[in-house]
């Protein structure tokens, strides 16, 4: 299968682009879809794509980032499951501030949705 997707190059472009954007805001907000740490999905679509380069990005930023996670409230109403790991999106946000903290990420809060 040929390579698709240079994780390398993502991650630097992405970085070089986000650090110019801090220089023109007080505090600025970046909403990061698919999965921050296990992008399974995205593996599977982009040949070469590696599940955790969101990661691998926010550990360019590192110390001008701060993490804010978002769930739906209808999810967790629901006790809606992420079918990888069969738990629920409110276990799951809980999972992922231990994982970012565990790295050394500074996690603000979680805003719930609706």
């Amino acid at each position: 299968m040929k390579i698709g997707f240079d994780n390398n190059k993502y991650v630097k472009i992405q970085s070089k682009k986000i650090k110019e954007r801090f220089k023109l805001f007080d505090k600025l907000y970046l909403e990061v879809g698919g999965k921050l740490f296990d992008d399974s999905h995205a593996a599977r679509i982009l040949p070469g794509f590696k599940n955790d380069v969101k990661i691998s990005m926010f550990k360019e930023l590192k110390k001008d980032l701060e993490i804010i996670f978002c769930i739906n409230a209808g999810d967790i109403e629901k006790n809606k499951t992420r079918e990888e790991y069969g738990i629920t999106y409110d276990n799951e946000i809980l999972k992922l501030i231990h994982q970012s903290k565990k790295m050394g990420f500074q996690v603000n809060s979680v805003v719930i949705t609706q």
